[in-house]
């Protein structure tokens, strides 16, 4: 009879660790099947890390907010509430710390610091990297790197990311209208 217990116990938790990854994993692909989808717009980075992974790292434009409130802490933990812009960009409309009160599409974010002079509100989004296969992360990174370098308007490097109740994921990154993937490919024709 103890034997059964044990047994029982033991399914149970090996049901638990199946059930709580695929949780996750359908959470995620739920947002990308029904999440709005946002264009941020993205900016270069300092490409000197030797430890950076098989991933392309991404700096967005959009990080701070000015606002008449005077109470943000660093690594606080807050909401945005998003929207586009006339261009079609993502853009905060606006900052809270409270999620019940959002009607509108919303991120949570933490706090990196706060500007008490000129009462604005920096933070970190928490997508900032695009995990690849491991072959195409480094000349991903190459080509992301060398159009957003660029100085001219022509050059437009943009993620795209799903927003569903708070919760964002990256999609795929952009270049001119043109997945990230399709300059990987041009790169190895070549």
């Amino acid at each position: 009879m103890k034997t059964i217990y044990v047994f029982l116990i033991f399914m149970a938790v090996v049901l638990i660790q199946l059930l709580v990854p695929a949780k996750m994993i359908y959470d995620k692909e739920d947002v990308l099947k029904t999440g709005t989808v946002y264009k941020f717009k993205t900016q270069p980075i300092d490409p000197n890390d030797p430890f950076r992974g098989k991933y392309v790292t991404l700096n967005y434009e959009l990080r701070s907010l000015q606002t008449e409130d005077s109470t943000w802490q660093r690594k606080d933990k807050v909401f945005i509430a998003i929207e586009n812009d006339s261009l079609g960009y993502a853009k905060v409309k606006r900052i809270t710390k409270s999620e019940e009160n959002l009607k509108e599409d919303y991120i949570e974010v933490e706090v990196d610091y706060f500007d008490s002079y000129s009462k604005v509100v920096h933070f970190n989004l928490p997508f900032d990297r695009y995990y690849m296969e491991e072959t195409k992360a480094k000349p991903a990174e190459d080509v992301y790197r060398k159009y957003n370098r660029r100085n001219d308007s022509l050059s437009v490097t943009y993620a795209l990311v799903a927003i569903k109740n708070g919760d964002a994921v990256l999609k795929d990154v952009y270049i001119n209208d043109k997945s990230i993937h399709y300059y990987i490919e041009q790169e190895t024709e070549n």
